[in-house]
């Protein structure tokens, strides 16, 4: 994959951690690890190669040239070695707001959940608030995962919305929320 065209920067660094413009390369572990988290993604079915060769091919790679894309996703790397994947989605031009989207290795979901988790967002944002001047970022998440709120906190996130009954998980409704943060407050 090549940089997206409305970005000043293809990299962001701090440490040993980085997002670039999401890497074809990458296409088959992002594959695994939303298959392997699909309960809390909005995604309704486990997905095939046949559909993530798809979605690269004919989805992402037309992101990169756009003035105004609706997303913008980044693999996230340790050094050189993808652990993540995530960026910004249903980006709102008009109003200078997106969602943020992202998850890592499963295997890293037990053991450094918090510390990959802040350092995704201090990466994307610097994506959001300097790169795309955006106003506001927000996570929106099924309501089963009580440790990302702490995460999203701790990172001076606050809670913004709490959408009753929203989603139907497992033969019952439950409640979405909503994490935000403002240009202002980085």
């Amino acid at each position: 994959m090549k940089g997206y065209k409305i970005l000043k920067r293809q990299k962001f660094v701090s440490g040993d951690y980085s997002i670039v413009p999401i890497r074809l390369d990458d296409r088959y572990d992002v594959m695994k690890w939303r298959n392997e988290q699909i309960y809390h993604l909005r995604q309704n079915r486990p997905l095939t190669k046949k559909d993530q060769d798809y979605y690269f091919k004919n989805v992402l790679s037309k992101l990169f040239e756009e003035v105004r894309p609706n997303q913008a996703l980044f693999s996230y790397l340790q050094k050189d070695t993808c652990i993540g994947y995530g960026g910004l989605v249903h980006i709102n031009w008009i109003d200078k707001n997106a969602e943020i989207s992202f998850i890592m290795d499963t295997e890293l979901e037990k053991k450094s959940f918090h510390s990959n988790w802040t350092k995704f967002l201090s990466l994307i944002e610097e994506v959001a608030f300097k790169d795309l001047n955006l106003h506001k970022i927000y996570v929106y998440a099924f309501d089963l995962r009580p440790h990302l709120y702490k995460a999203l906190e701790q990172n001076k996130y606050f809670p913004d919305a709490r959408l009753k009954e929203h989603c139907f998980f497992n033969n019952k409704y439950i409640d979405v929320v909503i994490f935000s943060k403002l240009s202002s407050e980085k």
